[in-house]
């Protein structure tokens, strides 16, 4: 099948490029679109959402502004004749339904003498863009405030801010990768017809992934991290394909050179399609184990990541080999690439001492993997936006110069009416600052909000809420400290699952690729290894908490992206097993073969990659760097050194159950 759709790429090539170009160009007109459709999702579950479903019921809260009045004495003579004035203003204010402050409403003095805080509650009928125009409105007011410093934030300011700055990050790490990746497939490719399909393939990749989102966006949520996965998955895979068909292509015509170019593309596609085909399977089943964790956010995100990859895959096996087709009297026989590359080099080191090797190799990994094991994860807030946002600078003044109070504390309500019981049993436990009646609920239920000390989702909090919900079961807890603890609690009863959504079907992939069950068992205990040791890595260039989704989508990311690399080699490998009955001289040749091709797609995707690294979001950063990380990893240590290694140890039992029997070439 897949050599006649080489043929038939190549035959109606023009036809093939004349489709690409019109959704590329209405994907770079409408797709764009998705960018003002994204929306923050909320990733609330377990106890920590149903208490939060029941308030909303009992007593709808609006959206918080949170302001800083900072820099002069609390007390000085301006700021006491000022303040009121505005803060009655901003009660009278339409849209406002609270305001607590230190001047008329008994607020919070700030630890330092010279600040204070202001808490707006917006009506909760309001939400959206009606509710950050009320609280642009808001903002003004307290700007008229006479003090040296007045910061406004708040998580729905944060929110937009967040959205904003990840379209920013998109759009610079995309712009810096298409850049670097100009001159460098231009230069590695020899020509500028060469370098330049990849990145066609690429754009036609993003454009048209793009528009299946915002296609979509008016029936599931999308989020802003959505896009950034589009373009980072879109324009990664779609140049590690595009190389991969070139570089078959460039085999299959100097071993025949006067054969028709529907013929050469007709093989070409036999044999590097049947890769692009297994690897795309393999990066979507990655992706897809996203939803065994029921997160809303990494859901979205999946969303994402599958319509790149499909694109890609689609692109790779249409697209590519019409481009191929017009384009090949313009591609060089033989780029700037050696034909003996890096990836051959530490083949033929690893494959003289294997044993060594293996051992060292997996030693070293396991000893960066150390640090993984003590990683430390929190929910994305305010903190994780640049330096210089105001609402990351209310956030760090919280937890510096605020340390009673929270702005959100812990929620805890019961179905039995109040009584001073509970009150009394909670404030004896560890950690509680204060706790006050919520006085608007029906007589038939008792509510509390308990005022954890630290910040409002530390670790002193998150114990706290650990203690409030030992002491009754049919309490419902709530609150920033309560959507952690239960964020975790889900992430680690649902990694099992993932985990086999992930290697099964993946294994299975891979034995029908090889008809082996220890290539698909070493591939995936590799891609494990790999995975850790970016984590270790990540853990010591990021001190504090990572994102609680960063280590998930790196671990879907890296175990996809080093099937990818896997499938690529290993697919050239069984080829010249099937054709030599070698182990030692398939994978040597195999990977000479493929090798070179390999380490240009890893350069093009760590310039990708490399490219978000640059992003000033922290969760941003933090995938940019890992799967930069990662990609070095694998294609130098893992790919080159501990795959040829482990494949020569185990010699011909890599292909049992099909070959094992096999002798002097004759197939049983």
């Amino acid at each position: 099948m897949l050599e006649r759709l080489g043929r038939a790429a190549a035959r109606w090539r023009l036809a093939i490029l004349a489709v690409w170009a019109v959704l590329a160009v209405v994907g770079g007109v409408f797709g764009a679109g998705v960018y003002d459709r994204t929306e923050t999702v909320d990733d609330a579950r377990g106890q920590s959402a149903r208490a939060q479903e029941r308030l909303d019921e009992l007593d709808p809260e609006g959206e918080l502004v949170v302001a800083i009045i900072a820099g002069k004495d609390y007390f000085a003579r301006d700021l006491v004749d000022a303040v009121p004035p505005i803060m009655f203003a901003l009660r009278e204010l339409p849209g406002v339904k609270e305001v607590r402050d230190a001047y008329t409403a008994g607020g919070l003095q700030g630890d330092d003498g010279k600040s204070s805080l202001v808490v707006v509650e917006l009506d909760p009928a309001i939400e959206g863009d009606a509710a950050l125009e009320v609280a642009d409105q808001v903002t003004e007011r307290l700007r008229a405030i006479p003090a040296p410093e007045i910061l406004v934030g708040g998580k729905l300011l944060a929110e937009r801010t967040f959205a904003e700055q990840a379209t920013d990050d998109a759009v610079r790490g995309e712009t810096i990768a298409l850049v670097v990746l100009t001159i460098v497939l231009i230069a590695f490719l020899g020509g500028l017809v060469a370098g330049l399909l990849p990145l066609a393939a690429a754009l036609a990749t993003i454009a048209g992934s793009l528009l299946a989102l915002n296609a979509l966006a008016g029936a599931v949520a999308v989020s802003e991290f959505a896009v950034n996965v589009v373009t980072l998955l879109g324009l990664g895979l779609a140049v590690d394909y595009s190389l991969l068909v070139i570089a078959r292509f460039r085999e299959e015509r100097v071993a025949e050179p006067d054969a028709p170019v529907e013929e050469l593309l007709a093989r070409t596609i036999a044999g590097a399609g049947r890769a692009v085909l297994v690897s795309g399977l393999a990066v979507g089943i990655a992706l897809v184990a996203l939803y065994v964790f029921a997160d809303p956010l990494l859901s979205a995100m999946a969303l994402g990541g599958v319509l790149a990859v499909a694109t890609a895959t689609i692109v790779g096996l249409t697209l590519v080999p019409a481009l191929v087709a017009v384009g090949h009297r313009r591609i060089p026989a033989r780029g700037r690439i050696p034909s003996v590359g890096l990836l051959a080099r530490l083949a033929t080191f690893a494959q003289r001492r294997p044993a060594a090797v293996a051992l060292a190799v997996t030693a070293a990994l396991i000893a960066l993997s150390v640090p993984a094991f003590g990683i430390e994860v929190a929910n994305a807030d305010a903190t994780s936006l640049p330096e210089t946002a105001q609402e990351r600078r209310v956030q760090e003044l919280l937890e510096r110069n605020f340390s009673k109070g929270a702005v959100e504390p812990i929620t805890v309500l019961s179905q039995r009416p109040p009584t001073d019981e509970l009150p009394q049993r909670m404030i004896k436990l560890r950690n509680v600052e204060e706790i006050l009646p919520i006085d608007t609920l029906p007589p038939t239920v008792a509510g509390y909000t308990v005022d954890p000390l630290g910040s409002d989702d530390g670790d002193r909090a998150q114990q706290l809420v650990r203690d409030i919900r030992d002491l009754d079961p049919s309490l419902l807890v709530g609150g920033p400290a309560a959507e952690l603890i239960d964020a975790k609690d889900s992430t680690r009863q649902r990694l099992p699952l993932a985990l086999a959504v992930v290697f099964l079907p993946t294994a299975l992939l891979l034995f029908a690729l090889t008809r082996s069950v220890l290539v698909p068992l070493k591939a995936i205990v590799m891609n494990v290894l790999t995975l850790l040791a970016t984590l270790g890595l990540l853990v010591l260039l990021f001190p504090g908490p990572l994102d609680l989704t960063t280590p998930l989508l790196l671990f879907m990311f890296i175990f996809g992206l080093s099937m990818d690399y896997e499938v690529f080699l290993i697919a050239r490998i069984k080829e010249e097993w099937d054709r030599t009955g070698d182990n030692d001289r398939a994978v040597l040749t195999g990977i000479t073969a493929t090798g070179p091709v390999v380490t240009l797609a890893a350069l093009s995707i760590g310039i990708v990659f490399a490219g978000f690294a640059l992003g000033e979001l922290t969760e941003v950063r933090e995938i940019g760097v890992g799967m930069t990380l990662a990609v070095l990893l694998d294609v130098t240590v893992v790919r080159g050194l501990l795959l040829p290694a482990a494949m020569s140890l185990l010699g011909r039992l890599n292909w049992w159950p099909g070959t094992l029997t096999r002798k002097t070439g004759q197939m049983v």
